[in-house]
C-alpha cells in the first residue's frame, strides 16, 4: 500500500476508430467559439513579481518573500509632509516588498504593451486577501482585504527617449500579523486592453534565510539547479498534502532514490528542487520489519508553519521562522526526528485545522500495530499522542492482529471510531449507476481492496476507496458507485471541498466525480482528452507535449491543476497547467452524442444537448459582506504633479507608509483611522494625498454569484433566486381536484442540506410562461438548535448547502470568453456560530441621555473628561450597550440579556486593582451575607444558581450601595469635593442570552462621583468642622472686643516713642547753643514744639495735649 507503483502518466493516444475526418471536423467545430474569442479578445495575462524597495525599477529581477518585519524607509519622508496633522511621536514604517505588475499578450513585446496601456489609461487594481490564522487564541479571526491602485514607475535602465522606454506598475505588498498566506487578485480598471482577472499566491516562505554573504538559501537543505529527467520521467504521481488554505509553503517528494523534494511558496507558479539536510539512515530492530532501504521521501505534509516528511520508517519535521505567527526562536535549526522508537509506515494528512491547532496522523507497524500516533501542531510546537488510549483497534474489533491502512480525522470526535464494516467482495451492480448496500445484494468474485477514506466536513460525505468507490452521507448507509470499474485501483483522491473530486488510479488514469451525484466521468484517457490535446498541439501550446509525466494532481481555488514534466527535443520542463474539466466533459459529451442528417446533397452535423435549461442566472443576491464577513479597505497612490504621471521612489515610499499605517490603525481599536484622514490634502516634494483615497468599504455589491462562504448567526436567513430558461417546451398543465388547471415546469431544483437538523431551506417556484422560464426563490435559515455560544469567529460549525438543477450534473455548460463554465451545481460552505467582526460596546451617549431623562438631572464631575463622563452616586444608573458590526459598519442596540459584574476598581486610575473570584462574588451577588455589595437592582431574574442578576435593556437600572465591606466604602476625599471611584465593569451574555450565538464580553471603566462618607468619618469631619467653626467665632468675638484696647495701646506706645525722639533732639540742640540762651531758646522751642504738635496730631485727645504742655 505504501510503495507507489511506477507507471507513466501519459500513455499513447488512443487510435481513432471512427472516421478521422469527422473527428477533425468535430474538433474545429468545438473550437470555433475559441477562435471567435481570440479574434475579439487578445489572450493577454497579468504578470506579477515581488521586489524589494532597493530594487524597484530594475528589470528582470524577482525577490523571495521571506522578510517579515517592517522597515524604516518612510519615516524621514513623512516628516516632510506639510499642512497635515502628522503626529511627530508616531513611528511611520513600511513593508519590505513591492508588487511589480506587467502584462503580456501573444506575439507582442511586453514593454510596448505596458507603455501603451499606461497611455490609454489602464491602471491595474490589486486586491490582497489575508488568510485568517490557525491559532485564534493568539490572533483575531477576521476576513480582511485591501484594494490598491497600482502606481506607474519608470524603469531605471538608460533610455534615449524623452519620456519613457520601459515601465511597470507598483503597489506595496502588505503584511499582516498572524497571516502568512495571501491571495493577490489583479484586475483592470476597464480602460485600455482587455485583460482577464488573474489570481496569484504570495505566501511568506519561513524556510529561507540570508547567509553571511547576504545570499538567500534554504534552511531545510540545499537548492539544486539541475532538474534531471530521471527525477521525473516515468515516475508515479503522488498526492499533494497540506492544510487547506493555510499552508504558505507546499512540499512534494517521491523522487526515486533521492532525498529531494519540490518546494514552492506560490502554489507551483515557481518552485525549487531542494536536497534535504537529513541523514539517510535506517534504524531496524526485532519489532520493526525490514522492508528495504531507500533515500526516497515518500510522504510529505505541509502545515501553516511546519513541514513533515517520511523517509523509510522515520518521520522528521521542520518548523519555519515565522515572526508574524510567533516568537523568532520557534524556528528549527535542523530537521527534528520524532517518534524515534516507532516504525511509521504512512503519514495521513488532516486537511482542516480546528480548535486553534493543526493535526497529522502517523500509522505504525511492528510492536504498536493497531495504534495511531496523533500529532498536534500549534505555533510551531509539535506533540504526539498514541490513540486509542485504552486498547488497540485490533482489540476493539476482536482480532489478534490487524493493520490500519488509512485514518481520517473528524473534528467532532476525540478518539478513534470505527465507521463501517465493508463487504468482503464488490457488489454486482447489474447495469445500475449506483447500488445501495443493504446486505441483501449479490456480489462478484472480486475482493474489495480498500486503500483509504475521505470525509468532507462541509457536506458530511464520506468516501471509502480502493478498487471500488463507496459514498455515504450519514456514516451508516453506503452507496456503491458502479461507474468506476473494479478492474482499476484508486491511488489517491484530490478534493476541492466545494463539491468536486478528482481520482487518480494506479495506472495514472484521471476520473471525476461531483459529490452527491452518482456519475463518475473518465477524463484521461478519453475521447474528450484526445480532442483537447489535438487542439493544443495545433496551437503549439508550451504546456503540452507528446511525452509527459504527471507528478501530482491538486485543486486550487476550486480548479483542478496538474504538475507535469514535459519532454520536448530532449529538453525537460516542469509546468503547472489547468485541467479543463468542463471542456473535457463537453468534448466527451459531443463526441458520444451527435447526429448526421442528410439535407439536400450533404450531411448536417448536429449535437444533442442534454442540459434541461439553456440559461441559468442568479438574482436577488443580497450584499455579501453581512454574510461573508469580508472587511475591505481601499487605498490609492498619492497624486504626483509630474505631467507624465510617473511616480518616483519617494512617492512610492509614502504610498507604502500610508498603507502600513492604515492597516496598523485597523489592527488597534483604541484609535480611529479617520484621524489619519483629517486633512483634505498633504504635499511633500510634488506629492499630494487626498482624504477619500483611504477608506473602509461597507457597501460591496454582489458579483452575481454565490459567496465563497456564508456565516449564519442564530436565526439568520440568506435568500437568493435562480432564474432558469428551459430547453424547448418544458411546461405542462395539470388538473387538480376542485381547482383550475395548474401550470407545472419540468425544470426542477433540489436543495441538499448537509445538516437538516441545524439549517432549513425553503424553495418557492414562479413560472414565467411568457419567457419560457422559471424563477426559484430559495431561503436558507438557521434553526437555532445546533450551537450554544462562542467567541466571535471561534469554534464555528461547518456545514453546507448544495443547489442542484435536476438532471444537470456534468451536462450543463456556459460559454464565456474564458472558456466553458459548468452550471447546475452550486455548493456553498456554511458556518454556524458567532460571525467574525462583531463586538459589544458601551453606549455612553444613550446612557447619558436616558439617565438625564429618568433622573431629571445630570451632574458631571468637576474635572470634566469627555471620553469618560461621570455618573452621580445617588442617581439610578441605566446602562445600555451596542452591537457593533465592524464589517458592515452597522451599529444597533443590544436587545439580549447579560450579566453585569464589578471586577475591579480604585479611587484613582493609578490605583485600579482586579478583584479575586471570591471578592467578585461578594461585591456583586444578591446572596452575599457579608455586607459587601457594591450595587443592587430591582430585577428579579437571576442565573440558575441565583448568584448574579440577569439584566437587559428593559431592566429598571442599577442602584449604587457601596456597603461597609465594599472597596468603595468610606473613601477619603481628594480635596474639598465628594469622593470619586472608578469601577472596572465586566458585561457578558454567556449562558443567559438566547438571542445570538455570540458570547460577548466587554470590560470598561465607569467613573462614579459623589460617594457618601461612612458615619464615623462623617461624624469626625463634622466635629472637626464644628470645632474649627466655633474657634473662628470665638476668635472673631475676642477680636472685636479687644481691638479698641489694642488700638489705644498702640497709640500710647507711638506717642511715647515720639516723645523720646523729641526730648533727645532738644537736649542735643541745647548743648550746642550755650548756657546763656537757654531760657529764651527754651521758650521759643516750647512754642514751636507746641504748634508743631498741634498741627501733626490734631486728632489726639485733649488730655494728651495738656500732659505735653505740663512737661
Amino acid at each position: 500500500m505504501c510503495g507507489p507503483a511506477m507507471f507513466p502518466a501519459g500513455p499513447p493516444w488512443p487510435r481513432v476508430r471512427v472516421v478521422q475526418v469527422l473527428w477533425a471536423l468535430l474538433a474545429v467545430l468545438l473550437a470555433s467559439w475559441r477562435l471567435w474569442a481570440i479574434k475579439d479578445f487578445q489572450e493577454c495575462t497579468w504578470q506579477v513579481v515581488l521586489n524589494e524597495f532597493k530594487r524597484v525599477g530594475e528589470s528582470g529581477v524577482s525577490d523571495s518573500f521571506f522578510e517579515q518585519e517592517p522597515v524604516d524607509t518612510v519615516s524621514s519622508l513623512f516628516h516632510m509632509l506639510v499642512d497635515s496633522p502628522i503626529d511627530p511621536s508616531e513611528k511611520y514604517l513600511g513593508f519590505p516588498y513591492y508588487l511589480k505588475i506587467n502584462y503580456s499578450c501573444e506575439e507582442k513585446p511586453s514593454e510596448d504593451l505596458v507603455r501603451m496601456g499606461h497611455l490609454t489609461g489602464l491602471k491595474p487594481l490589486v486586491l490582497v486577501t489575508f488568510q485568517s490564522p490557525v491559532n485564534f487564541y493568539r490572533w483575531k479571526i477576521e476576513q480582511l482585504q485591501i484594494q490598491m491602485e497600482a502606481a506607474p514607475f519608470r524603469s531605471k535602465e538608460p533610455c534615449m527617449a524623452e519620456e519613457v522606454c520601459s515601465m511597470s506598475w507598483y503597489t506595496p505588498m502588505p503584511i499582516k500579523k498572524g497571516s502568512v498566506v495571501m491571495r493577490v487578485d489583479i484586475s483592470s480598471n476597464g480602460l485600455g486592453t482587455f485583460i482577464p482577472d488573474k489570481r496569484f499566491q504570495m505566501n511568506i516562505n519561513g524556510f529561507l534565510k540570508r547567509d553571511r554573504d547576504n545570499n538567500i538559501q534554504f534552511t531545510v537543505g540545499e537548492k539544486l539547479f539541475n532538474l534531471m529527467p530521471q527525477y521525473f520521467v516515468g515516475v508515479s504521481s503522488r498526492p499533494l498534502w497540506h492544510t487547506v488554505d493555510q499552508s504558505p509553503v507546499l512540499i512534494l517528494g517521491g523522487i526515486p532514490n533521492e532525498k529531494y523534494v519540490l518546494m514552492t511558496d506560490t502554489s507551483f507558479k515557481d518552485f525549487s528542487l531542494v536536497e534535504l539536510s537529513i541523514d539517510s539512515c535506517w534504524v531496524g530492530s526485532f519489532y520493526c520489519p525490514h522492508s528495504g532501504f531507500t533515500a526516497t521521501i515518500y510522504d510529505t505534509i505541509a502545515t501553516e508553519s511546519t513541514l513533515f516528511i517520511r523517509q523509510n520508517q522515520l518521520v522528521y519535521y521542520f518548523t519555519g521562522t515565522y515572526t508574524t505567527l510567533y516568537e523568532r526562536n520557534r524556528g528549527s535549526g535542523s530537521w527534528v526526528r520524532v517518534l524515534a522508537s516507532e516504525c511509521i509506515k504512512k503519514l495521513c494528512p488532516v486537511y482542516f485545522h480546528s480548535n486553534g491547532s493543526e493535526y497529522i496522523m502517523a500509522l505504525t507497524t511492528g510492536k504498536h500495530e493497531g495504534y495511531v500516533h496523533f500529532g498536534t501542531i500549534r505555533d510551531g510546537q509539535v506533540s504526539f499522542e498514541m490513540l486509542p488510549r485504552q486498547w488497540s483497534v485490533c482489540e476493539q474489533i476482536g482480532v489478534t492482529t490487524c493493520s490500519i491502512i488509512w485514518s481520517e480525522y473528524i473534528a467532532a470526535s476525540d478518539d478513534l471510531e470505527l465507521l463501517y464494516h465493508i463487504p468482503e467482495f464488490i457488489p454486482e451492480a447489474r447495469g445500475l449507476e449506483f447500488l445501495m448496500i443493504l446486505g441483501t445484494e449479490s456480489y462478484t468474485s472480486t475482493a474489495m481492496a480498500p486503500k483509504g477514506i475521505f470525509c468532507n466536513p462541509y457536506n458530511n460525505l464520506i468516501f471509502i476507496w480502493g478498487n471500488f468507490l463507496l459514498q455515504s452521507s450519514n456514516k451508516e448507509n453506503f452507496i456503491y458507485l458502479a461507474d468506476f470499474p473494479k478492474e482499476l485501483s484508486i491511488k489517491y483522491m484530490a478534493r476541492s471541498f466545494h463539491g468536486a473530486v478528482a481520482i487518480v488510479t494506479e495506472t495514472e488514469e484521471i476520473w471525476y466525480l461531483l459529490e452527491g451525484s452518482y456519475r463518475v466521468y473518465q477524463l484521461f484517457p478519453s475521447k474528450g482528452w484526445q480532442v483537447h490535446i489535438s487542439l493544443k498541439l495545433m496551437q503549439q501550446s508550451s504546456l503540452y507535449a507528446s511525452n509527459e509525466t504527471m507528478l501530482t494532481l491538486f485543486y486550487e481555488d476550486s480548479k483542478l491543476y496538474q504538475l507535469v514534466y514535459l519532454m520536448n527535443n530532449q529538453k525537460g520542463q516542469l509546468v503547472k497547467r489547468l485541467v479543463p474539466v468542463e471542456q473535457l466533459l463537453m468534448y466527451q459529451q459531443h463526441t458520444s452524442h451527435y447526429d448526421l442528417e442528410r439535407k439536400g446533397g450533404y450531411l448536417m452535423l448536429s449535437f444533442i444537448d442534454f442540459c434541461p435549461f439553456s440559461v441559468m442566472r442568479l438574482r436577488s443576491l443580497p450584499r455579501p459582506q453581512r454574510y461573508t464577513r469580508q472587511e475591505r479597505y481601499r487605498a490609492r497612490p498619492p497624486r504626483v504633479l509630474e505631467r507624465s504621471g510617473f511616480h518616483n521612489e519617494n512617492s512610492l515610499a509614502i504610498y507604502q507608509g500610508l498603507v502600513y499605517y492604515l492597516l496598523w490603525l485597523h489592527s488597534v481599536y483604541d484609535k480611529d483611522y479617520y484621524f489619519f484622514l483629517a486633512s483634505n490634502w498633504r504635499s511633500a516634494g510634488g506629492v499630494s494625498i487626498e482624504m477619500d483615497s483611504y477608506e473602509k468599504i461597507y457597501n460591496l455589491e454582489s458579483a452575481y454569484e454565490l459567496p465563497e462562504r456564508i456565516f449564519l448567526d442564530k436565526g439568520t436567513e440568506y435568500s437568493f433566486a435562480i432564474f432558469l430558461s428551459a430547453q424547448g417546451r418544458s411546461f405542462r398543465t395539470q388538473a387538480e381536484l376542485g381547482t383550475v388547471f395548474q401550470l407545472h415546469s419540468q425544470v426542477d431544483v433540489g436543495v441538499v442540506l448537509a445538516d437538516p437538523g441545524c439549517i432549513e431551506a425553503s424553495v418557492k417556484q414562479e413560472v414565467l410562461i411568457n419567457r419560457n422560464s422559471v424563477l426559484f426563490s430559495i431561503t436558507l435559515k438557521d434553526k437555532k438548535l445546533c450551537y450554544d455560544q462562542g467567541i466571535s469567529g471561534h469554534h464555528l460549525m461547518k456545514t453546507s448547502m448544495t443547489v442542484n438543477v435536476v438532471g444537470s450534473s456534468g451536462l450543463c455548460f456556459q460559454e464565456t470568453h474564458l472558456g466553458p463554465h459548468m452550471q447546475g451545481n452550486l455548493m456553498v460552505p456554511v458556518f454556524i456560530g458567532c460571525p467574525p467582526g462583531k463586538r459589544l460596546a458601551f453606549d455612553i451617549t444613550y446612557t447619558l441621555e436616558y439617565s438625564r431623562l429618568k433622573n431629571k438631572h445630570y451632574f458631571d464631575c468637576v474635572n470634566v473628561n469627555p471620553e469618560m463622563p461621570c455618573f452621580l452616586f445617588r442617581d439610578i444608573f441605566y446602562p445600555f450597550f451596542l452591537i457593533q458590526d465592524l464589517v458592515t459598519g452597522d451599529s444597533g442596540s443590544f436587545q439580549g440579556s447579560y450579566v453585569l459584574l464589578v471586577v475591579g476598581g480604585g479611587p484613582t486610575l493609578d490605583s485600579l486593582k482586579d478583584y479575586s473570584e471570591d471578592e467578585i462574588y461578594r461585591f456583586n451577588s444578591p446572596l452575599d451575607k457579608t455586607n459587601s455589595l457594591i450595587w443592587t437592582t430591582r430585577t428579579t431574574r437571576t442565573t440558575k444558581d441565583s448568584a448574579f442578576h440577569i439584566m437587559s435593556h428593559e431592566s429598571p437600572g442599577i442602584e449604587w450601595l457601596c456597603l461597609e465591606n465594599a472597596p468603595c466604602y468610606d473613601n477619603v476625599p481628594q480635596g474639598i469635593f465628594a469622593p470619586e471611584f472608578f469601577f472596572k465593569v465586566l458585561v457578558s451574555n454567556r449562558g443567559v442570552d438566547t438571542s445570538t450565538y455570540c458570547n460577548y464580553q466587554l470590560t470598561f471603566l465607569l467613573h462614579i462621583h459623589g460617594l457618601p462618607l461612612s458615619p464615623k468619618r462623617a461624624l469626625f469631619i463634622l466635629m472637626v468642622s464644628a470645632s474649627v467653626f466655633v474657634g473662628l467665632v470665638i476668635f472673631y468675638i475676642a477680636f472685636c472686643l479687644l481691638w479698641p484696647l489694642v488700638v489705644k495701646g498702640c497709640t500710647m506706645i507711638r506717642w511715647k516713642i515720639n516723645n523720646l525722639i523729641a526730648s533727645e533732639s532738644y537736649y542735643t540742640y541745647a548743648s550746642i547753643s550755650g548756657i546763656s540762651s537757654v531760657p529764651s531758646l527754651r521758650h521759643s522751642r516750647m512754642g514751636s514744639m507746641f504748634s508743631s504738635r498741634m498741627t501733626e496730631d490734631r486728632a489726639e485727645p485733649k488730655e494728651a495735649v495738656e500732659r505735653q504742655l505740663m512737661t
